[in-house]
């Protein structure tokens, strides 16, 4: 049998180890490989290329943390990805899944933030099941804290899983993973603090049945 690879997309660094941390790390410890895709940041002209810079560097310690294979950076602009064309951002998605080849694909739930929802469409068209697409087993969308959390409840889609990965064996990884971001996490009562994300984990466990569990929406599962 062929070597199950993960593919995680995010549209900005930390989103990964917000959504999907203790599931990578997860992931790793089985044997599987795990690329993640980042699609923007914080960069000119809204941020200074140093404090991009920054957050990629945090970017890679994190990963390095959880055992990623491969960091892949796009380095577009965050919050500007609105103003390409829709089949540039589709391409450039399209060009990494065709090139990672992956078994699992785990992208962003269309949230509060334009780049989450715009990074989610493109990468539902790269993972259409067609042509090499069909080897991808299962797709689903991750929540981000604090983006998922304020969408407007009836107006807007609300994230409800269906679908828990127990990552109790992995939560103390996805929480020191996530202290690698010390420009991006914020102090206790924030909502993307440390102790904030053990909260929902632990939430999201107890759902299921588990200490601390990932909650995913399951777009399409092909087995």
């Amino acid at each position: 049998m062929n070597r199950k690879h993960l593919l995680v997309v995010a549209p900005h660094p930390d989103d990964e180890i917000l959504g999907v941390g203790g599931t990578m790390a997860k992931y790793v410890k089985a044997g599987g490989g795990v690329t993640v895709l980042t699609i923007a940041g914080h960069r000119p002209p809204l941020y200074s290329e140093e404090v991009y810079q920054q957050t990629v560097r945090e970017a890679k310690a994190a990963h390095e943390l959880i055992g990623v294979e491969r960091s892949i950076f796009l380095d577009l602009a965050a919050t500007t990805l609105g103003a390409m064309k829709t089949h540039e951002l589709n391409g450039l998605i399209a060009r990494a899944v065709q090139e990672v080849r992956p078994t699992i694909v785990l992208l962003p739930y269309p949230d509060r933030h334009v780049d989450h929802r715009l990074v989610f469409d493109s990468t539902l068209v790269a993972t259409r099941p067609v042509n090499k697409g069909t080897e991808i087993e299962i797709v689903a969308a991750y929540e981000t804290l604090s983006e998922t959390h304020w969408n407007a409840p009836h107006i807007e889609p609300n994230f409800t899983p269906n679908w828990v990965c127990d990552i109790t064996g992995t939560i103390e990884i996805k929480l020191k993973a996530l202290s690698c971001f010390q420009s991006q996490i914020p102090l206790f009562p924030g909502a993307r603090s440390v102790e904030a994300l053990r909260a929902l984990a632990m939430f999201r466990g107890t759902q299921a049945g588990f200490g601390y569990g990932e909650g995913f929406h399951l777009i399409r599962m092909c087995t």
